[in-house]
């Protein structure tokens, strides 16, 4: 592959096509840098030329977008510093009154024509420091949904049954991920392709889920097994299962 060639592949995994990418990285560069309540204020209108806002946002500085024509931010969304979100075809939708915090990365990155690519995230849910949010297969999170720092949703798994191929070569499955409402993801938890978590559900702090969740359940360990239903009694227990803490 020739410089050209690869400088034109470097674009088109940057925006929707040659011209917006200039358009956006020009919006970014000159806005995306001013600090304090003056640049929050900036790109709240700014902004607006390059996505789409759904009432008033508040953007820190240096969060880093692209695809910013395919993201969508509701009314009263919080995108914190170093924000990476990459929002190419299928998108990113967040919920109102959601917040994004520092240096949590939500990408799409779908460029094998992935038909459920995308992440969407409802209204009142926290995604918190260093999360990382990969959803080639889909990401779908509802409503009051909160995740502690180091979390990860994987919508994609590499295949590699065949020993004889390099992995790179097998191809991925990408079947999705579904975190019904109201749910509490630990800190450090990993959730794997293809699970879906119940409404109500708990994901202990370090847990590694790869089947689905029951509702108002909680589980951990590695992978995450069921350790008990959530039905408003309180059990007392000698080893605390801590989901992270809150900020």
């Amino acid at each position: 592959m020739n410089k050209l060639n690869r400088l034109s592949l470097y674009l088109h995994r940057q925006a929707n096509s040659i011209p917006r990418y200039f358009w956006e990285q020009a919006i970014l560069f000159f806005f995306g840098w001013i600090p304090t309540f003056i640049g929050v204020g900036l790109r709240a209108i700014i902004y607006r030329l390059i996505l789409r806002m759904d009432g008033l946002v508040a953007i820190e500085n240096g969060a880093r977008i692209r695809f910013a024509s395919n993201l969508r931010l509701g009314a009263g969304v919080y995108i914190d510093e170093g924000v990476y979100l990459h929002a190419c075809p299928n998108g990113i939708e967040i919920g109102a009154n959601t917040y994004v915090m520092h240096h949590a990365e939500l990408h799409v990155y779908n460029f094998r024509a992935l038909p459920h690519s995308g992440i969407r995230i409802g209204k009142n849910c926290l995604i918190s420091e260093f999360n990382v949010l990969r959803g080639q297969g889909g990401i779908t999170i509802g409503d009051n949904v909160y995740t502690a720092p180091l979390a990860q949703m994987l919508a994609v798994n590499h295949v590699y049954a065949d020993p004889t191929r390099p992995i790179i070569q097998q191809g991925i499955t990408a079947q999705g991920i579904v975190i019904e409402d109201d749910c509490w993801i630990g800190a450090g938890a990993i959730i794997l392709d293809g699970v879906r978590i119940g409404k109500g559900a708990v994901v202990a702090a370090g847990a590694v889920v790869t089947r689905d969740v029951a509702p108002h359940t909680l589980v951990g360990g590695v992978p995450a097994k069921f350790i008990k239903t959530i039905d408003g009694t309180v059990a007392p227990r000698t080893i605390p299962v801590y989901a992270g803490s809150e900020t």
